[in-house]
């Protein structure tokens, strides 16, 4: 084993672990810090640290390796002798290739958080407990920030505007996951119709998603050469499920879950 990754009340802890399961010292490894240690909004969303410690090893380069592609069916064999003409042909399949690349990449994730509801179908929220909770969080973590809302068929939308909405999106938005999650139970409390509540501030959720969505394209692309499955870190429902629907059209590879909440992944490998 060239590698051990290992989760930890604190990075030590977890280094120490990975460090007896390869039964090294820290002078032979490299350490990487997958993710740091997070205590979370009142105890909601706390994370463990989780390292990958890897044995110290001479790199050697690998022959890249050209990425599957369709290739139409020849009616008759091409003679080796016929150079100048496989040439066009080849450049020509290229030129397409590159074009396919182009346009799924110009394609939107299906899912998207924000746009599940047309906007114009939206009615504004002026009195809803949701608002009400969220000002009081906010005020009572002594930040100054706006809250609006508006209201779909089955959907609460919330929006925070203002100077301190960095401190309520928190890392990678895990304290702005925390607020929605405790707004989602205030607002289905003793209802028998569940409804959906999403909290946004200074629209993180889309830009998150266009982030997601650039490294699930980067990363198909990597898995594509090197025809080797890659792993991402453990992400929440929603951001495997922006991966998912950004590459469930790709023709090299495709994507699925493992593991269990909050710790569960998307793999990526090819078809």
């Amino acid at each position: 084993m060239d590698y051990s990754e290992k989760w930890g009340r604190d990075v030590d802890e977890a280094v120490k672990l990975a460090l007896e399961d390869l039964k090294v010292s820290i002078d032979e490894v490299d350490v990487t810090v997958l993710e740091e240690p997070s205590r979370g909004f009142f105890g909601i969303g706390s994370k463990l640290a989780l390292v990958r410690v890897e044995k110290k090893k001479k790199e050697e380069p690998e022959p890249e390796q050209p990425a599957p592609v369709y290739e139409a069916p020849v009616a008759e064999p091409v003679k080796e002798t016929v150079k100048e003409e496989a040439r066009p042909k080849q450049n020509k399949e290229k030129k397409n290739r590159q074009k396919a690349t182009k346009e799924n990449k110009t394609k939107k994730p299906e899912l998207s958080v924000l746009r599940e509801e047309p906007e114009e179908e939206l009615t504004v929220l002026e009195d809803h407990k949701a608002i009400t909770f969220l000002r009081e969080v906010i005020k009572e973590m002594g930040l100054d920030c706006e809250v609006s809302g508006k209201m779909g068929k089955e959907t609460i939308y919330l929006n925070i505007q203002g100077k301190d909405s960095g401190t309520i999106i928190g890392k990678r938005g895990q304290t702005l996951d925390s607020i929605q999650y405790l707004v989602s139970l205030v607002v289905n409390k003793d209802q028998n119709k569940y409804t959906r509540v999403v909290v946004d501030a200074e629209n993180y959720r889309a830009k998150r998603e266009r982030t997601l969505e650039a490294l699930a394209y980067r990363l198909a692309t990597k898995v594509s050469k090197s025809r080797r499955p890659v792993k991402l870190e453990p992400m929440n429902p929603y951001e495997r499920k922006v991966i998912h629907a950004t590459l469930q059209n790709h023709p090299h590879v495709t994507t699925r879950s493992e593991g269990e909440d909050p710790y569960r992944r998307v793999i990526i490998e090819l078809k």
